[in-house]
């Protein structure tokens, strides 16, 4: 499994707007794509402007291939594109260990 960690940062005014469409864009668009497997959204408590979004896909290409190649990628950028300060800084991840109690 791969987890692409995604980095946000937005105008905090819009903070109410932007957290409703990213769940939106998450839950029907980016979640009927291949090899998701799951989401989360975190805010920032010390810095209001700063989200993470967390997404889980089976293979590094479902993101990287499937879904960025797909026209479902260009559906998700008009829904939370508008939104971005400045380009989202993406990285994946692979696990290493984890918690049982998380």
């Amino acid at each position: 499994m791969i987890l692409e960690h995604c980095d946000i940062e937005i105008d905090p005014s819009k903070q109410a707007e932007f957290e409703e469409a990213i769940l939106r864009g998450a839950e029907t668009v980016i979640g009927r794509s291949k090899g998701f497997r799951g989401f989360k959204v975190n805010h920032c408590v010390e810095t209001p402007a700063r989200y993470v979004l967390l997404i889980y896909w089976e293979t590094l290409e479902n993101h990287t291939v499937d879904f960025r190649g797909s026209t479902a990628f260009a559906e998700w950028r008009a829904i939370v594109g508008p939104f971005f300060a400045k380009p989202p800084v993406v990285e994946h991840f692979t696990l290493v260990g984890k918690s049982t109690s998380v």
